[in-house]
Parts: structure tokens; C-alpha cells; sequence
């Protein structure tokens, strides 16, 4: 039973663990905008080898449009 407790809790924390790490979608779009020092476009929820991320699309000083993803978990760019 002391077995089933412990591995229980541990779901439970695993489980919870994305809710207080989840990166806002404006947090997303600050972070591309210091990553590229562009003007965000737009940012949208996706997917990318099978975790959730923030897809946003900057413009760069050059005119360049770049497209940065952000992982939702962790706020870094992939």
C-alpha cells in the first residue's frame, strides 16, 4: 500500500507539474521579441514533435519574417 501511495503521489505531481509551468501567450511574444529584437505578428498555440508550443511569427528589422517556437512548459525557444 506504501507503494501505490508514493507512486500515486508522484502521478499527482507530474500531473500538476504543466499547470504552474505553462508560458502565457504574452510571455511567448515578449520572449520571441527579445530572441529576434523583431515585432510580433501573431502567436498561436501548436505542436512540434509532440509537445505543445507558441508558434510566433516576428518581423525583423530587416523586413525578414521569421516564425519562432516557444516551448509551453519551459518559455525557451526550440
Amino acid at each position: 500500500m506504501l507503494k501505490f501511495s508514493a507512486l500515486l503521489a508522484s502521478l499527482l505531481i507530474v500531473v500538476a507539474m504543466p499547470a504552474w509551468a505553462d508560458v502565457s501567450r504574452d510571455d511567448a511574444a515578449a520572449i520571441a521579441q527579445r530572441a529576434s529584437n523583431g515585432r510580433v505578428l501573431s502567436v498561436e498555440k501548436a505542436e512540434r514533435e509532440g509537445r505543445p508550443v507558441w508558434r510566433v511569427k516576428v518581423v525583423t528589422a530587416q523586413g525578414e519574417v521569421r516564425v519562432i517556437f516557444i516551448d509551453v512548459a519551459s518559455g525557451r525557444p526550440l
